[in-house]
């Protein structure tokens, strides 16, 4: 099928390869690029077919498809040949620029003699001496097929790098990756990551560099000591170069890096991330580094004893790690041997040997926020079960679920009516037993008919399900078991269950919604009418247990304090301390203390949420004295918990911590899911942000979205990593940010739709972010675009597509796209218009005039001041509206970016005349630090418009004395440093 257009003149060809050219390289560009070259032939021109077949090799090349380069270079030399003037200055750089990806392709393929390479340098050099150029490139290219082959490549080396640069050498960043390879080779780590440093720290770079550098690097990086830097390269490095097949060997050198540090897990996800690589890479050298690169992390996951995980491999069938890692070592050695051959020497299955051969470098280092291990990966394991929480509670809780089946029905049911925790472990004991095809049921009077363990099973079930908020099911479920309690004639659980049932429904009633003013209130009436359908149930029935009794009455106490959180309304506590005081009385009376605990929990709880902090403390303190002496201790973490949020509520962060760690500590004890260890995680969160301490926060936000993916609730674990991911932004680690956003974004429920589509939008937005702050514009631009696209269609929710429009129109005026910028601003405006977003509106509107004017000067004016036209009409609606933005006016904002435009164009008279109407609207700054920054900055820019461009030193000096004058009066000196320096030059000017 056709992608290319079909060109009917060189204008329109030349077109089409420009717009091919911004495409990324892989099938679609060769195929069109493919296209492009027929077209071109059928004009009797030499240039445009040039062109095309310059973009042709180009796409061959870095889509890894070596075979077809030298083919499409020797038309290009023939046509230079037979038509030398067709080739300008630029064309001619090109062509000798390409002889050397020639040299690369001809040795990645072992098929060519080596006679043919040696043959193909001696052409290189050949036309270099005729046309004049200097040697350095072919001696860089005999360098490295020296290397290639494993001949001794000193002399190579001081031949090419003792030589002076010339037009056509390999770029620096290249030149410097292979300077720092030979001194690798040499056993000089430190020496080679000297001569990296440029390129690691970005300061020199092209298409392959510095992703080439960094997969280089990552294991010198680990063998100096520097474990931490090279945990950062890998997030970038690998970000730059995954999925792209011709940078295969470098995303091998990852999966290495990975086995090597403790990190397989990751390793087998990212390699799952590349199985496009076992089928896309066209070179033979590249398979070879790539296939090597995954034979040591499968060789070291089988060597842990985890063979038969399933792994992603080539397509067309399933693969196991122990079957994947014997395919790929027969591909592998056979690839070695093949160059080998070649080459006459052993040095491509030497090099194979002693990468399969190196011994891990580290135990373990921490490479992502998700972190996860090998366990996590066994069919049936919960994804992110963090082991270390879960150990604690294995021996106690196995020691909780007897052998004998009777008695394991029997221990199933009394933890149950205590509420005890390891009632769990015995019914999930029971559920494996009961779905067994020889199961028997045992004939004990004692047990009860099969339906009654049914209905105990599907109770469970049902708790669960609410605990994860699907009400719906758990209705589902409790009604089920209450039919068959009803049939089994066990008369106190059938109330039980229709009661819980009740509640479940006006749960299930408040679910999927917006959460407006009027769903609030129609989910507190129904759980009103929850509550008197639980009494009426209690009163209805006779001679119930004390226990399904204490359940009751804490069913209906629960109802009332849920319509009191929900509702709001102060009138609905007085009820629900009724009710907690007649579930606690009960409770005392018949010995229940875990309903106890409950009553003084709700009554906590009810405390706060009247507002009265200090009385929810005394009933918690209470609570907390009766569960050290009494019991339940399994409530104990939950109490400190709460205890810790109203200590963050009463601004004591340092005692909020201790609660909060303490009640995690004590989580420990318990099996996983009898404390909310996410909660507890995420009040930690919050409470080490509020004491300064943000990585502490992000571990806590990390290990309580994995609580939650564990239990099944995953809207809930990825807002909570989207909160990490935000953190990360704010922490200035990029990096991290993105690798989490790219981990989340690439869970099976999230490519394949199931996900909530507006939380995978939010996830995409905020990477999209970080990728901006991280200096990727093309990557973000090209997202932020998407989702502008995409979220035009939510007509439900202008306001976030004016939100993401605006956001996205700023950068493609930050690439340059004008126009686009323009086209995406006015659809923002078009929704701001159904959900005002005057201030974020107006500073997209500012924002593209500044970039106009600063980008392109006198002739950007026009539209930059017509951008500030609109500002200035949201500004009138705004100010209309009574809209109170948050620091200066939006008039103020409007004022100063007519001065920043007309100084980038040159029109200062106008440019000072803003800024003092600017500072007029201002006023005076006061002791606040950001209305100081703000008017100091104003100062500054007028006083360099003043002073510089219309040379006017001395009412300029006048205007930064007094303003330094005035700020270190109000203590601000950090506000004065840039106006003294600022005054200083105009001094020393004068």
């Amino acid at each position: 099928m056709s992608t290319a257009p079909h060109p009917r003149s060189t204008d329109e060809l030349f077109h089409a390869l420009r717009e091919n050219h911004q495409l990324p390289y892989g099938r679609t560009r060769t195929v069109t690029a493919e296209e492009l070259v027929d077209a071109a032939e059928r004009f009797a021109e030499p240039v445009p077919l040039i062109h095309a077949l310059l973009e042709l090799q180009e796409a061959y090349t870095y889509g890894s498809d070596p075979r077809k380069s030298p083919v499409v270079f020797a038309r290009l030399l023939t046509l230079f040949d037979e038509q030398p003037d067709a080739f300008d200055e630029r064309l001619r750089g090109q062509l000798f620029w390409r002889f050397k990806w020639v040299a690369n392709a001809l040795r990645a393929l072992p098929e060519i003699p080596l006679a043919s390479l040696r043959q193909w340098l001696t052409e290189m050099r050949d036309r270099y001496e005729r046309e004049g150029l200097g040697l350095q490139p072919y001696y860089g290219q005999a360098y490295q097929l020296a290397v290639h082959v494993g001949e001794d490549a000193t002399l190579a080396y001081e031949l090419w790098a003792g030589r002076r640069r010339t037009p056509h050498s390999d770029c620096e960043a290249c030149e410097i990756c292979e300077r720092a390879l030979y001194r690798v080779a040499a056993g000089d780590d430190e020496r080679a990551l000297e001569v990296w440093a440029p390129v690691l720290a970005g300061k020199e770079s092209c298409q392959e560099e510095p992703a080439r550098s960094v997969s280089h690097a990552l294991l010198p990086l680990l063998r100096t000591g520097h474990a931490g830097r090279a945990r950062e390269l890998h997030l970038a490095g690998y970000r730059a170069c995954r999925r792209n097949p011709s940078m295969a060997g470098e995303v091998g050198r990852h999966l290495e890096f990975c086995a090597l540090t403790g990190n397989e897990a990751r390793g087998l996800e990212l390699l799952a991330e590349n199985r496009n690589l076992f089928d896309e890479v066209d070179s033979p050298l590249d398979q070879l580094d790539f296939l090597t690169g995954v034979e040591v992390l499968l060789r070291r996951v089988e060597g842990l004893g985890h063979g038969e995980l399933p792994v992603a491999g080539y397509a067309g069938r399933t693969w196991t790690v122990a079957g994947l890692c014997a395919e790929v070592r027969g591909r592998g050695d056979g690839l070695a041997a093949r160059f080998d051959t070649r080459n006459g020497t052993s040095a491509q299955s030497g090099r194979r040997t002693a990468r399969l051969d190196r011994a891990p470098l580290l135990d373990a280092l921490e490479l992502a926020l998700r972190t996860s291990v090998l366990d996590d990966l066994a069919p049936g394991d919960a994804p992110g079960d963090r082991r270390e929480a879960v150990a604690a509670s294995v021996s106690r809780a196995a020691s909780a679920v007897p052998e004998e089946l009777p008695e394991l029905i029997r221990r199933a049911r009394e933890l149950d009516e205590e509420g005890h925790p390891d009632a769990r472990a015995c019914w999930a004991r029971l559920r494996v037993l009961v779905a067994a095809r020889d199961y028997s049921h045992p004939e004990d009077p004692a047990v009860g008919p099969y339906g009654r363990l049914c209905a105990d099973l599907l109770s469970d079930e049902a708790y669960r399900a609410a605990e994860r908020g699907d009400y719906a099911s758990a209705v589902d479920l409790h009604e089920e078991a209450a039919g068959l309690y009803e049939d089994a004639g066990a008369a106190d659980d059938v109330v039980l269950a229709r009661a819980c049932a009740l509640l479940a429904a006006a749960e299930a009633a408040g679910e999927g919604g917006e959460g407006g003013e009027d769903e609030a209130e129609l989910k507190a009436a129904g759980l009103a009418d929850a509550h008197a359908a639980v009494v009426r149930l209690q009163e209805e029935a006779t001679g119930l247990a004390p226990y399904v009794e204490g359940r009751l009455l804490r069913l209906r106490a629960s109802a009332l304090g849920v319509r009191l959180q929900t509702s709001g309304d102060q009138a609905h506590a007085a009820v629900v301390f009724a009710e907690a005081d007649l579930l606690q009385e009960f409770a005392t009376r018949h010995g229940l203390t875990t309903q106890v605990s409950g009553a003084m929990l709700l009554r906590a709880g009810t405390h706060a949420l009247s507002g009265d902090l200090p009385a929810a403390v005394t009933e918690i303190d209470a609570l907390r004295d009766r569960l050290v002496s009494d019991g339940p201790a399994w409530h104990l973490p939950r109490a400190l918990g709460l205890r810790g949020r109203l200590q963050l509520g009463l601004r004591d962060a340092a005692a909020a911590h201790a609660d909060l760690a303490e009640g995690l500590r004590l989580a420990a004890a318990w099996p996983a899911d009898a404390v909310d260890t996410s909660r507890l995680h995420a009040d930690l969160a919050q409470t080490c942000l509020h004491l300064g301490r943000p990585d502490e926060a992000l571990t806590h936000l990390t290990r309580s979205a994995e609580v939650d993916l564990r239990d099944g609730k995953r809207v809930d674990a990825f807002c909570t990593y989207s909160n990490a991911a935000q953190l990360c932004l704010d922490l200035g680690r990029i990096e991290d940010s993105i690798a989490l956003l790219d981990s989340l974004l690439g869970e099976p429920d999230v490519t394949g739709g199931e996900l909530d589509g507006r939380l995978v939008a939010q996830l995409r937005l905020l990477r999209a972010r970080a990728l901006h702050a991280g200096d990727d514009l093309k990557a973000a631009t090209a997202e932020f675009a998407a989702l502008a696209a995409e979220s035009a269609g939510w007509d439900d929710d202008p306001g976030s597509h004016a939100m993401i429009a605006a956001e996205t129109a700023m950068i493609l005026a930050e690439a340059g796209e004008f126009d686009r910028a323009g086209e995406v601003a006015d659809r923002a405006l078009a929704a701001h218009v159904l959900s005002p977003r005057y201030e974020l509106i107006s500073n997209c509107l500012r924002e593209l005039a500044r970039l106009r004017a600063q980008r392109q000067g006198p002739d950007g004016l026009a539209a930059a001041l017509a951008h500030l036209d609109e500002a200035g009409r949201v500004a009138d609606v705004a100010r209309a509206a009574g809209f109170q933005p948050v620091g200066r006016s939006l008039e103020t904002a409007l004022a100063y970016e007519h001065g920043r435009v007309h100084a980038y164009v040159g029109a200062y008279e106008d440019a000072l005349a803003a800024l003092e109407k600017a500072l007029a609207l201002l006023g005076e700054p006061g002791a606040e630090e950001g209305a100081a920054g703000e008017w100091a900055e104003c100062v500054r820019l007028a006083g360099a418009v003043e002073g510089i461009y219309l040379e006017r030193p001395a009412p300029a000096l006048v205007r930064l004395d007094a303003a330094v004058a005035r700020l270190t009066a109000l203590g601000h000196p950090e506000e004065c440093e840039p106006l003294a320096s600022l005054a200083a030059q105009l001094r020393d000017e004068g």
